[in-house]
């Protein structure tokens, strides 16, 4: 028998005795009030039911694209898990049986029986899928990635992604290329099936009225990316007066902060300016759009989507959400995570954040953006009814 999982186990023993001081101070942070306590001490995060079929995914974005899946499985089989406040709303709305996934050492005694055990995208812990497949799940990695930037990174780690990828039984990759880094960290069975997240595109919960003028939204964004789209907007501003401008920053922990800043710079410019929670019309200048699971209603009327996370080195977020509608997008160059995405549709306009505002200035010019690329689920779905 290996002694590689004893040694991993007692590893991660470790780092969670160092963390353990620290952990009631962090859970005090909104983003991790809800999260931390269920992950490291299982507060109100019983193990899911058996013999079911398990889904793990991080982040609201990626458990939103799992829905084409969540479709095929009976609701008594579906079992879900994510690690973060906003995956959590996703999935609680799927299912009864949605939980946070705990921390890796104590996954020896919270995980149960299941049929199959599915993860997402680039979650690879060891115990995760070791621990599942001991218990007799059949393990798979859907929507796998590497980015180029990531590559050396984990190749650093070679030794390690090896074991991993022997406890998975198939892995369905974003792209060839995708492919490529994962067969030379060690993965088997892997087939090339397209970014997932083309699959079921979010659609509108409902139809918002637009305003006069150009809007202008600005979707997930992150620290040290709203100054920059403030004062990109005050040179549209300054040529078409009636334009608009709504900001979703990406993590509802960010909200206030942001609040503070889109105030006093509408302050300053003699701009009208709102909270969208305050007062659901988009009546003002500027509009901090405070709530989530709004932001595809928004990308629905919006004219250009500047979206948030890649004018820093965050690596992007979803533009096909925005490419349905045929808006005009610009994005940054930091959209490592997005390579796929993005090469699947037409008319993104790719700019430094020193630019941003030049692009912005002249909506006219810039290209519709259009989506050209399809996914196949096909193999992914016989793998879940083989087991059903």
């Amino acid at each position: 028998m290996s002694i590689f999982a004893p040694f991993y186990s007692a590893v991660a023993a470790l780092f969670y005795i160092v963390a353990l001081p620290f952990l009631p101070f962090l859970a005090l942070r909104q983003k991790y009030s809800q999260s931390l306590p269920a992950r490291f001490f299982l507060w109100k995060n019983p193990p899911l039911q058996k013999d079911g079929i398990w889904i793990h995914s991080c982040s609201f974005g990626e458990a939103r694209s799992l829905r084409p899946l969540f479709k095929i499985i009976p609701p008594s089989l579906l079992r879900l898990t994510t690690t973060t406040q906003t995956g959590m709303h996703e999935i609680s709305m799927q299912t009864k049986e949605a939980r946070y996934l705990p921390y890796e050492l104590l996954l020896h005694f919270w995980i149960k029986p299941q049929k199959m055990l599915i993860v997402t995208e680039a979650e690879l812990w060891y115990l995760l899928f070791m621990l599942a497949r001991r218990k007799g799940a059949r393990t798979l990695l859907v929507n796998a990635r590497i980015s180029e930037r990531s590559f050396p990174k984990y190749k650093r780690f070679g030794w390690l992604y090896r074991r991993i990828f022997e406890q998975i039984d198939a892995i369905y990759a974003q792209s060839g290329e995708d492919r490529e880094r994962l067969e030379t960290l060690g993965a088997r069975n892997v087939v090339v099936t397209g970014n997932i997240k083309f699959a079921d595109i979010a659609q509108p919960t409902e139809t918002l009225l637009k305003p006069n003028g150009v809007l202008v939204c600005a979707g997930s964004t992150h620290e040290g990316e709203e100054s920059s789209i403030l004062a990109a907007f005050k040179m549209l501003k300054n040529n078409q007066p009636e334009a608009k401008l709504l900001i979703v920053p990406r993590h509802p922990e960010r909200f206030e902060k942001v609040n503070s800043l889109m105030s006093a710079y509408a302050h300053l410019q003699g701009w009208s300016y709102q909270r969208w929670s305050d007062a659901k019309e988009l009546r003002s200048d500027i509009v901090l759009i405070d709530t989530i699971g709004e932001l595809i209603n928004f990308y629905a009327i919006s004219d250009v989507v500047v979206l948030g996370g890649a004018f820093e080195p965050i690596g992007g977020h979803n533009a096909a959400e925005a490419a349905q509608f045929g808006c005009k997008i610009i994005s940054g160059e930091h959209y490592f995570n997005q390579k796929d995405i993005f090469a699947g549709i037409e008319g993104i306009t790719i700019v430094s954040k020193e630019s941003l505002g030049e692009a912005l200035q002249y909506p006219k010019l810039l290209a519709p953006s259009k989506i050209k690329r399809e996914i196949d689920l096909a193999p992914i779905i016989t793998e879940i009814q083989s087991v059903l």
